[in-house]
C-alpha cells in the first residue's frame, strides 16, 4: 500500500512567499500524479478536493464503511472532509488536482451566509461535477503555474468563493452572503478606498481591507462589491492599471519602477493585466506623448 506522501507536501514556496510571513494561505494546490494501486488518503487539518485531470481512470474506493465503484472523469471532483481519510484502488496511473482548503474560511463563510455550525462541516463526497468549482481550480492551477502573479487578493478571493460554492452545493439551494441591496457605509469605502491607494505597490490582502472596514472576511466581500459595483481585487487591479497609465504618462521612470509603483509584480505582469483592461502595452501609452 502507498500512502503518497509525496502528493501531499506543503504549500509552494511561491505561495507561502505571497501569504507572507507567519500566515498560512486560505486555499493551497498541487498538481500531482496518482500512482496505480491501493491506498488511504492522508489525513489533513485542511477540507482537501481531488479533481481529476486527464483520460477517464476507473476506481474502487472505501468512505464511510461503504465500498464503491465507478470512473473518474476530467473536471469531477471529490471532498475528503479536514481529518478523515478515504480508501482508493486506482485500476492505473492518474492525475489529480488538490484543493486544499482552511476549514475556519468555511466555518466564518457559513455564518455569513446565515447558516448553522452544523452545514460548515463538509460531507464526504464522490465524483461531483460543477462548472463553478472546476473554474476555481484551474484558475488556481494557472495561479500555481505562474508564479501567483495576483498575489494574496486573488487566492483570497477564489479561496472565499470556494467555500460559498461548497456550502452552496452542500446546502442544496442557491444562497447569498449578504441580504440584498446592503452595501458598505459610504465612510467605511471612503476608509478602504484611501488605504488602497495609499497601500496600492503593497501586496493587499482581503484579511487587510475587511479589517479596515470593521467587517469579517466573509462580510466584507459582498458588501464592497454590492457598494462599488465589482469583486475587491477586480477594483484593486483597475486602480494598479490606473496608477501605471498615470505614471507611464508622466514618463521619467523605467519600466520595473512603475511596476512597482503600481503594485505589479513584474513588468510583464502590468503589460499584461494593462492590454487586457485597456487594450494597449505600456509602450503604447508612453509613446502617445509623442
Amino acid at each position: 500500500m502507498s500512502d503518497r506522501p509525496s502528493c501531499y507536501p506543503g504549500p509552494s514556496a511561491a505561495l507561502l512567499a505571497s501569504a507572507g510571513p507567519g500566515r498560512a494561505p486560505l486555499l493551497d494546490v498541487l498538481s500531482k500524479p496518482v500512482p496505480s494501486g491501493l491506498f488511504d488518503s492522508p489525513l489533513d487539518t485542511r477540507h482537501v478536493l481531488c479533481l481529476h485531470e486527464g483520460h477517464p481512470v476507473p476506481v474502487s474506493y472505501r468512505v464511510q464503511g461503504h465500498e464503491r465503484q465507478g470512473v473518474r472523469i476530467h473536471g469531477q471532483f471529490c471532498v475528503v472532509p479536514a481529518g478523515s481519510s478515504t480508501r482508493w484502488i486506482v485500476s492505473k496511473p492518474a492525475r489529480s488536482l488538490l484543493l486544499r482548503l482552511t476549514p475556519s474560511l468555511l466555518r466564518e463563510s457559513a455564518d455569513a451566509m446565515g447558516l448553522g455550525a452544523y452545514d460548515a462541516d463538509l460531507a464526504p463526497s464522490i465524483h461531483i461535477r460543477d462548472p463553478q468549482v472546476e473554474r476555481i481550480g484551474w484558475m488556481m492551477q494557472a495561479e500555481d503555474n505562474d508564479a501567483y502573479p495576483g498575489g494574496r487578493l486573488f487566492t483570497d478571493s477564489l479561496a472565499s468563493a470556494l467555500a460559498a460554492r461548497l456550502l452552496a452545493l452542500q446546502s442544496r439551494k442557491t444562497l447569498t452572503a449578504a441580504k440584498p441591496g446592503r452595501a458598505l457605509p459610504a465612510w467605511r469605502l471612503r476608509h478602504v478606498v484611501e488605504y488602497i491607494e495609499a497601500h496600492l505597490d503593497e501586496d493587499l490582502t482581503l484579511a487587510e481591507l475587511a479589517s479596515v472596514a470593521g467587517f469579517s472576511l466573509s462580510h466584507f466581500k459582498p458588501l464592497f462589491k454590492q457598494a462599488v459595483g465589482m469583486p475587491v481585487h477586480r477594483f484593486v487591479l483597475e486602480r494598479r492599471v490606473e496608477r501605471a497609465r498615470t505614471l507611464l504618462l508622466q514618463g521619467g521612470k523605467s519600466m520595473s519602477e512603475i511596476a512597482l509603483e503600481a503594485g505589479f509584480a513584474h513588468p510583464s505582469h502590468m503589460a499584461r493585466c494593462l492590454r487586457r483592461l485597456l487594450g494597449v502595452g505600456p509602450r503604447q501609452i508612453a509613446d502617445s506623448l509623442h
